[in-house]
């Protein structure tokens, strides 16, 4: 006859260790703050070992059902193969695990749609809030709706007016890359803006063609061209704008993402160009494979497990009733071979 195994409780745990069954709850089901409040560091340690060794596994249903606190949090990114937001995303998820909150992530491929359908159905789950990563510039009414139904959300990566957000000052990074470009006597500089609906895109390219002006830098129209934020997009922008080998061309590029800058690259050497040499090129990121390329990228580097952590900081500080500012975190200019002096 096969033994069924009953289920460790809380109350069990409590009887066996010989304290009050909600110290054991605060210490495994609370925050760490929440742990110490409750009991000194010994007892944490025997309730925690305790809990291993028995396998306990908190019963989400019913602490929600008992507290009204899910202890999820629903997050929403375009894709999760783009390096970037995986490493946005590790972030949000150490931030989470170390407040005891579980995440699971949906992606929509920057479809709004997809965006409504995920968040919807995160919140027929209980989630407590929504970490956002794939705002659009066309597309505010909905989070507007999620705010009017006081649906506790903050923005990561991209940002949009009336919402709590964690983003890189992408503005600041343009400018960053404005003037090192200028800096090395570049006067015929492209730009590889992205698309037009992500404020990443736009507030790079926003601060790097406002550097220019100010620069007295002309950047010819054609010369700034929006596509995807993918390699294939660079390499193809990078075929048009080289390809014909003419005397007018440009001598150095910004492109919005690193991802853009290789395909850039790629479209370079095919067309007999060496990068660093014949045309300088800057990307944005700094993505670990930037300083490994065989002729290594500067980039303009960006926070990025950092801004999904502080996004479920401020997550949490808006469950908890407070009203946190948005927070632009700051970039940072990584030079290499691909920009070396003239």
């Amino acid at each position: 006859m096969k033994t069924v195994r009953s289920r460790t409780t809380l109350r069990s745990l409590a009887a066996q260790l010989g304290v009050h069954v909600s110290t054991v709850s605060r210490v495994l089901n609370g925050t760490p703050d929440e742990a110490r409040r409750a009991a000194s560091q010994e007892v944490i340690e025997r309730i925690q070992n305790l809990a291993r060794e028995l396998n306990y596994r908190p019963n989400r249903q019913a602490i929600g059902l008992k507290t009204s606190q899910s202890r999820l949090i629903g997050v929403v990114v375009p894709r999760l193969t783009d390096l970037v937001l995986a490493t946005i995303y590790e972030g949000i998820d150490a931030a989470a695990k170390d407040s005891k909150y579980l995440t699971f992530v949906g992606t929509t491929l920057d479809v709004p749609e997809s965006q409504t359908e995920f968040c919807e159905m995160a919140l027929d789950q209980s989630v407590e809030g929504l970490i956002i990563g794939d705002a659009r510039v066309d597309h505010v009414g909905y989070l507007d709706d999620l705010a009017r139904r006081n649906i506790p959300l903050v923005l990561v990566s991209r940002h949009a007016p009336s919402h709590c957000s964690v983003t890189c000052d992408d503005v600041l990074g343009g400018r960053m890359a404005a003037d090192h470009l200028v800096q090395l006597g570049h006067t015929r500089i492209a730009l590889l803006a992205g698309e037009p609906y992500a404020t990443t895109g736009l507030d790079r390219a926003a601060g790097f063609l406002q550097r220019c002006k100010e620069l007295d830098i002309h950047i010819p129209p054609q010369w700034i061209i929006n596509s995807g934020f993918d390699t294939l997009s660079g390499r193809a922008v990078g075929e048009r704008l080289f390809a014909s080998g003419g005397g007018d061309l440009p001598t150095a590029v910004f492109a919005v993402n690193d991802f853009l800058a290789i395909g850039l690259m790629g479209a370079l050497r095919d067309c007999g160009l060496q990068v660093g040499h014949d045309v300088a090129v800057v990307g944005f990121n700094d993505t670990p494979i930037a300083s490994e390329l065989p002729i290594a990228l500067t980039s303009i580097g960006s926070p990025m497990e950092k801004m999904g952590y502080r996004g479920i900081e401020l997550l949490l500080e808006i469950i908890a009733g407070g009203q946190p500012e948005s927070e632009r975190l700051e970039p940072t200019l990584f030079v290499r071979e691909s920009s070396q002096p003239r």
